[in-house]
């Protein structure tokens, strides 16, 4: 006889969500999360009074009012908008592509003039056939060379003449004086960090830390079904081969300044620089502590070992994926941007674990 209702193998959003709406039910949930720690990548360490978020930033934004509400139920979000900026050389431009970028770029002030430029830029390439050419079609030559190419290439480790023109179908821009960085109407920081969050959706649950389900497969015999949130083909064994992933590496340290850069997101968008941004945490939260706590981001290809964190979605790891997904079978609920094989913003991941929790408890 089984102890549990459901083994819910990661504990980030959509595990948690699961499990949450599953102890709502009734249910008995066992969590197994291969970190020291739950929460997965919106994990925050706590520092002189300032979240870091351990795995880059996550900034919370939706359309969606069903799940800004249930966010809300466990915690307060502030005021936060997006409003990173790009640096080029040491050039400053605000992001995403506005007026205030435009000004600086090409010294106009008007709408009419800075479309006039865009647009004899952008008639250069008339059928793109790599990245290069896709970004140049929408934004022109001198948009991608300074803000697009050089944090591009880094991010993927490949030329932008390399890089299929599908993964760019569009990029914002903007003919007005406006920096926020999302056009979603809810929008910010949770107060307290995202772990207030996450202790909540998991309340009612066992949970084990530092354990690696794929190393202990027997734990699925504990409960009557599965959630899986792991990486697709690890659960299969690699039976046709490894999806590929673009990976990360994160640099943190602290630093006796209370403002090192005046924002929470700067990118670096130069080629030689290698890092593509750098996160100083405590502009999240409005914080005025003496000290500050900055992350730089350095893509790396991924490796086995390596923490996964963007798909490679080329032609050949969807075709791979679409063998994983047809071995599925009813006793094992895969969700995730690792199960899944899919980049998802939190409000998307949040919204499938809701609607895969409801589909399966009512």
């Amino acid at each position: 006889m089984t102890e549990f209702d459901y083994l819910i193998v990661g504990s980030g959003l959509f595990g948690a969500v699961f499990a949450h709406e599953a102890i709502k039910k009734g249910k008995k949930c066992l969590v197994v999360e291969k970190r020291g720690h739950i929460g997965g990548n919106v994990y925050c360490e706590h520092r002189d009074g300032i979240n870091i978020h351990k795995y880059g930033a996550h900034i919370f934004h939706t359309g969606d009012r069903e799940v800004w509400d249930y966010v809300r139920q466990f915690t307060g979000f502030n005021h936060y908008i997006n409003s990173p900026v790009a640096n080029f050389n040491g050039e400053i431009y605000n992001l995403p592509f506005n007026m205030n970028t435009f000004s600086k770029m090409w010294g106009v002030s008007t709408p009419h003039e800075a479309e006039e430029i865009i647009n004899s830029q952008r008639a250069e390439i008339t059928a793109p056939k790599n990245l290069e050419e896709q970004a140049i079609s929408l934004v022109g030559r001198d948009v991608y060379e300074k803000l697009i190419k050089g944090y591009t290439e880094k991010q993927w480790g490949r030329d932008c003449t390399r890089l299929p023109a599908f993964i760019i179908n569009r990029l914002p821009v903007r003919y007005t004086y406006d920096n926020n960085y999302f056009n979603d109407p809810y929008q910010g920081i949770p107060i307290g960090g995202y772990n207030a969050i996450i202790e909540q959706l998991l309340a009612g649950c066992t949970v084990m830390i530092g354990t690696d389900f794929l190393a202990h497969r027997g734990l699925a015999e504990k409960a009557a079904k599965t959630v899986y949130t792991g990486a697709i083909d690890a659960y299969y064994e690699y039976k046709f081969g490894r999806l590929q992933y673009r990976s990360l590496r994160f640099e943190t340290e602290r630093v006796e300044a209370a403002n090192y850069q005046g924002v929470a997101v700067v990118n670096y968008t130069d080629r030689d620089t290698p890092y593509t941004r750098v996160i100083e945490h405590k502009h999240f939260e409005f914080g005025n502590q003496p000290v500050s706590y900055v992350t730089k981001e350095y893509p790396s290809e991924w490796k086995p070992g390596d923490e996964p964190y963007y798909p490679i979605n080329d032609e050949e790891n969807r075709k791979l994926m679409e063998k994983y997904a047809a071995l599925a079978h009813d006793n094992v609920i895969f969700g995730g941007r690792l199960a899944e094989y899919r980049y998802y913003d939190m409000d998307k991941t949040i919204r499938s674990a809701i609607d895969v929790a409801r589909a399966e408890l009512e």
